[in-house]
């Protein structure tokens, strides 16, 4: 059983590149499992642009202590404008 956290990841992507905002829900073990499991639901690549606005949304985002750690680490919701 390892460790794991609830993200609360800001989906924003800096002007002029591009207008899109929303949230990303995800459980998580650490900042790269959270960054993989966005990119490869993220159909709609709004990440195209850069994909280091992600890692340092990530690495700001909220995150909260799971205290049970047999939960799947996954996308739990998106918020995409």
């Amino acid at each position: 059983m390892s460790q794991k956290f609830f993200y609360v990841v800001d989906h924003y992507i800096k002007f002029p590149h591009s207008e899109y905002g929303g949230l990303w829900n995800v459980i998580a073990e650490d900042d790269d499992e959270c960054f993989d499991l966005i990119t490869a639901r993220d159909e709609s690549n709004h990440w195209e642009h850069d994909y280091r606005y992600l890692r340092e949304n990530i690495i700001e985002a909220r995150k909260f202590t799971l205290y049970n750690g047999d939960l799947e680490s996954q996308v739990i919701e998106e918020f995409i404008t």
